[in-house]
């Protein structure tokens, strides 16, 4: 199942938190969010990959940066998800379902971020900008 969900005219800035709600599919091998500039300037791709039960977080400025990996996997195809997504001058701090923080820099430098994409097997119930 794969679906596609993008906000290109977002105003998130530093200190703001994203608040997330949604349903994996249950076929569902992950899902992708992506928060930036635009869909080739991505501040934060958070990737959880089930099939490699890992977490993958990584920039693109026009090419895609090194690699995060957290073998922290909270997420499950079926499940119902809610997570946060905090936006710091350093970085971004992602609290998870069951409270397991992750943080990932903010490498681009960006104070504000004006898109959200979501891909893949989650599908978003409601988003919420703090």
């Amino acid at each position: 199942m794969s679906g596609k969900f993008e906000v290109t005219n977002m105003d998130m800035k530093l200190g703001a938190t994203l608040k997330i709600k949604g349903k994996i599919a249950g076929d569902a091998d992950g899902f992708v969010i992506n928060l930036g500039q635009g869909s080739d300037k991505v501040n934060l791709h958070f990737n959880p990959r089930f099939h490699e039960s890992v977490i993958v977080c990584n920039s693109r400025d026009g090419n895609w940066g090194q690699e995060q990996r957290d073998k922290h996997m909270c997420f499950s195809p079926g499940s119902e998800v809610k997570f946060f997504v905090t936006f710091e001058n350093d970085g971004f701090k992602v609290k998870l379902p069951d409270g397991h923080q992750l943080t990932f820099p903010n490498r681009l430098g960006h104070s504000h971020l004006s898109y959200l994409g979501v891909q893949g097997g989650l599908k978003v119930s409601s988003f919420k900008i703090e």
